[in-house]
């Protein structure tokens, strides 16, 4: 019988990359391993087994220089490699061994053939019921098992991991290899950086020596368990659980503080530990994740950037074009004047523009602009406005400051305490404390959502317009979300009211960074008396995709599509809850959605709908973000696969155990009203 013990190995991992050639006293970790497993007296050959991508050619000369047979094979279908493997080499029985278990014990692989061949079965694990040490993995089958196991399953997940279709019950002839005492809950296996620096620590005490048993590695473990410390936090397995997503953003959170760039983006905020957090492609208001599943956004479509859908055709070749063309140069783009005089012809009470790449970026533009412009420092604010120093030093002296403009809690560490006292903020809709404020202090700039979770009342945003015109106060309406979404241009259009300055971002470019401060004349010049400039606001991308972006939207009145799609959802949702007997709020323009349960388990029951919908190939929570390419049937079949979770959410208010249905952690809360 040819016994080949087939060594899975590849450079790409998701968690730690590189890691089979990470190298411990000064030899690649795969090398460790071979040498190792190359003890075993019942193997007769082995060959290690990688993927054709070009990135691990270095593993592939550096094990064929050692002098093992090296296969390159499919990169996603690892169970067609084994497959190859052993027609070339003509096995009769296959060992598998995967190359994050460089303690691979010679001794075990040779009791687990013993047993295997003893059994009269088709397939031997000691890791399928775990009682082993996790990265003693071992595998024996019959090279026909698997041949016919790869003729029989068409799972992406069976040919990802090679034989869990040889462990479905009542298909082969399987048994299980135990130690005489449970030791599964012991880590030597390496998929963290945790890991390797275990794995380092046990070579390290062991050295010169590499062919160390198992059993000593144990005794070792019982007699300095500091040695072993580093990772024992992590779950036995867990690589196999996570799809690829997940794993990249474990890894993410390493060496990214937060793990990414954007709060509201963060996996903990939809579903921690199951939310899939990156995507390989996008197209519409359909999402492809790493693995190539496919997903309906029913979210917050690129937190309310695309309201023509991801991938608009004509604003993607107005790129294309930027990139054939070139992106940026010792000159300027004529797309901004273009850009510039467009913005001012949808608004006919401004005079100028400013351009930046981001909400942030604009709302601190515009604050500068406005306090040159007056010459005071002081700003009364309303709503959220992003994370630079001048809006944050609100909540200096009072981290609650700001939890009613939707952070609560936010802690301003690195914000100057002598910013103190300069931004001053007020509720919507409460224009007794706008004018406490500017009657007590020498407010010289009003900054404040034109609208968010509720409609204006008894004429505020008149009031407010008066208010600032009379005492002289330059009036700011960030539209950084609500721009472009109700009307063609700000939504201080719809109530009609103008500003002095409004910020626009997010809809611009339908996904391109593009975000404009827009003014009266007299306000914006001030910008010259002070410094306010960046490089990467001359790009031409930006400008290019606004400009494409508000002709499309002008030619299929995108903000009357999208509005009424809100308004079905809006209805819809409270039809659902009223058929449920659920008591739920609607907030936000109908374009920017969401409800919220009023229930003390509201967040389990959001994080309920996250996981349930997320299993129907939905990117879905309790809001949504309208985007043209929302159809009247992809609402049909989202209501439809939602009722059933509202179904289960009652049962949970009449006393079912909502904990007991989570698979994972409740998600995390975030800005106010959207949790």
């Amino acid at each position: 019988m040819n016994i080949v013990a087939i060594v899975q190995a590849r450079m790409g991992s998701k968690r730690l990359p590189n890691k089979v050639m990470k190298t411990i006293g000064g030899v690649p970790m795969i090398e460790l391993l071979l040498k190792r497993l190359s003890k075993a007296k019942k193997v007769n050959q082995i060959v290690l087994a990688t993927g054709v991508g070009s990135e691990n050619k270095p593993l592939a000369e550096h094990v064929s220089n050692l002098g093992f047979k090296v296969f390159l094979g499919s990169e996603s279908d690892v169970l067609d490699r084994f497959i190859q493997v052993g027609k070339e080499v003509k096995a009769d029985i296959v060992v598998r061994i995967t190359g994050d278990c460089p303690l691979v014990d010679p001794d075990l692989v040779d009791h687990a053939i013993e047993y295997f061949n003893e059994s009269n079965v088709d397939y031997l694990s000691n890791s399928a019921e775990p009682s082993f040490p996790d990265g003693l993995d071992i595998e024996v089958f019959h090279f026909t098992a698997l041949e016919r196991a790869a003729k029989e399953t068409n799972s992406s997940f069976d040919k990802e991991h090679v034989t869990p279709y040889l462990r479905k019950q009542n298909k082969f002839r399987q048994i299980t290899l135990k130690n005489s005492e449970n030791l599964s809950d012991l880590r030597w296996t390496v998929d963290e950086q945790q890991d390797f620096d275990v794995i380092k620590n046990v070579f390290s005490y062991f050295s010169p020596d590499i062919h160390f048993s198992w059993l000593q590695v144990l005794r070792l473990q019982r007699s300095q368990p500091q040695l072993f410390s580093d990772n024992q936090q992590l779950v036995r397995n867990e690589g196999a659980i996570l799809n690829s997503g997940q794993k990249l953003w474990k890894r993410a959170k390493k060496i990214i503080p937060g793990g990414n760039m954007l709060l509201s983006k963060r996996a903990e905020m939809f579903l921690p530990d199951q939310w899939p957090a990156y995507f390989s492609k996008a197209k519409g208001c359909k999402v492809w994740d790493l693995d190539g599943k496919e997903y309906i956004d029913m979210s917050v479509m690129g937190v309310g950037t695309n309201t023509l859908g991801y991938g608009h055709p004509e604003v993607d070749e107005a790129v294309h074009r930027v990139v054939t063309d070139g992106n940026m140069t010792t000159l300027n783009c004529p797309e901004e004047v273009y850009l510039a005089e467009k913005l001012i012809e949808l608004h006919p009470w401004a005079d100028m523009v400013r351009f930046a790449r981001s909400g942030g970026e604009a709302n601190a533009i515009a604050i500068r602009i406005a306090r040159a412009a007056t010459g005071k420092d002081k700003v009364a604010v309303c709503g959220y406005h992003g994370w630079h120093d001048w809006y944050l030093s609100a909540n200096l002296g009072d981290q609650e400051t700001l939890a009613g403009h939707l952070l609560p809690g936010l802690e301003p560490r690195g914000v100057p305490e002598n910013l103190k006292g300069t931004v001053l903020p007020f509720n919507y809709n409460d224009f007794e404390t706008l004018l406490e404020l500017v009657n007590q202090h020498d407010i010289g700039v009003i900054k404040m959502e034109v609208q968010r979770n509720e409609d204006p009342q008894d004429n505020f945003l008149q009031k407010v317009r008066q208010l600032a015109t009379d005492n002289g106060i330059v009036l700011i309406f960030d539209e950084c979300s609500s721009g472009f979404r109700q009307t063609f241009g700000g939504l201080h259009h719809h109530y009609g009211v103008e500003p002095d300055l409004a910020v626009f971002g997010k809809t611009l470019g339908n996904g391109y960074a593009i975000t404009a401060t827009i003014g009266r004349r007299e306000i914006m010049e001030a910008a010259q008396s002070s410094f306010i400039s960046s490089t990467f606001w001359t790009e031409r991308v930006g400008p290019s995709a606004a400009l494409k972006t508000l002709e499309v939207m002008g030619r299929e009145k995108s903000w009357e599509k999208i509005t009424a799609i809100g308004k079905d959802v809006q209805n819809r949702w409270l039809q659902l809850a009223g058929k449920h007997e659920i008591d739920i709020t609607l907030f936000g323009i109908p374009a920017l959605t969401g409800f919220v349960f009023d229930s003390p388990d509201a967040l389990m029951y959001k994080t309920l709908i996250t996981q349930k919908m997320l299993e129907k190939g939905y990117l879905a929570g309790n809001s949504i973000y309208a985007c043209i390419e929302h159809t009247p049937a992809i609402i049909e079949q989202y209501f439809t696969e939602l009722d059933p979770v509202f179904a289960l959410i009652k049962e949970c208010e009449d006393g079912r155990d909502v904990q007991s249905l989570l698979k994972g952690p409740v998600c995390h809360s975030s800005f106010k009203r959207l949790n």
